[in-house]
């Protein structure tokens, strides 16, 4: 009998995170749901098991690397291996390049860099251990193939998670583990939420209408959804996707096309 393969997905009690946790749980995966917010971490690891699934809450902060280690650690020995992780989470904040602050830096470098680095390395290494290779899924956007005004910061964090990923890609080609990422556009969430809230000084609009502004640039006319991105993780994640790697893949209803 073949073994459950498992998943962890970081940033998994929310938006994004938690459809993509659903997804792979409906997959037929355990799945291990990680969030800097225990309660809602848990909340979702219930949502799986009560519709049958086998999950585990592993809360952990992704910006300290030995928490991420003991994370995986936790994930691998309560569900019996690893074969997936997708790093999802991230922040996002509204700023000129000229507002930027250290601060405003270090931190969004902290979960939407250092954070994929640590995930990539902690999977990594279990994999290895384990054998018989892995998937590594990582969360970049739209703002990592054309820098956005009012995001600069933001978009520098995701420009860096695609140089990662192939660079991954490349070095860990020989132990049989793919790495690729995910670049969704304008998602129904409570980060684009964020984001409408915080464009309104600098481009005058009342609330609601930058988030209706960015969607009119959406030419399948309609805001994402967290399982429009949750459907093409769930094909990273799969068979189907083993003879892909290094790629960034926008997921976006065709705001940027390459």
């Amino acid at each position: 009998m073949t073994a459950q393969r498992v998943a962890l997905v970081t940033g998994g009690g929310r938006g994004i995170g938690r459809g993509i946790a659903l997804r792979l749980a409906a997959d037929g995966l355990a799945v291990a749901v990680n969030d800097v917010n225990s309660e809602t971490a848990t909340a979702v690891s219930k949502e799986i098991t009560a519709a049958g699934g086998r999950s585990t809450a592993v809360p952990a902060d992704v910006t300290d690397r030995d928490a991420v280690f003991d994370m995986v650690a936790r994930a691998a020995d309560e569900l019996g291996r690893l074969d997936v992780m997708v790093a999802n989470a991230g922040i996002a904040q509204v700023k000129t390049l000229l507002e930027v602050t250290p601060e405003d830096l270090r931190r969004i470098f902290e979960v939407n860099v250092f954070g994929v680095v640590y995930c990539l390395q902690a999977a990594a290494q279990r994999f290895i251990n384990q054998g018989g290779g892995g998937k590594i899924i990582n969360a970049a956007s739209i703002a990592g193939h054309a820098g956005f005004e009012f995001l600069g910061h933001y978009s520098a964090t995701k420009f860096g998670v695609r140089g990662l990923t192939q660079a991954a890609a490349k070095e860990l080609a020989q132990h049989q583990i793919t790495v690729n990422a995910y670049c969704p556009g304008i998602v129904g969430t409570d980060m684009w939420e964020l984001i409408d809230e915080q464009l309104r000084p600098y481009l005058g609009t009342a609330k609601g209408e930058a988030l209706a502004s960015y969607t009119e640039r959406i030419p399948l006319g309609r805001v994402q959804t967290a399982d429009d991105v949750a459907g093409f993780v769930s094909y990273l994640a799969g068979p189907d996707s083993d003879y892909m790697t290094g790629q960034s893949v926008m997921i976006d209803g065709g705001i940027v096309m390459s």
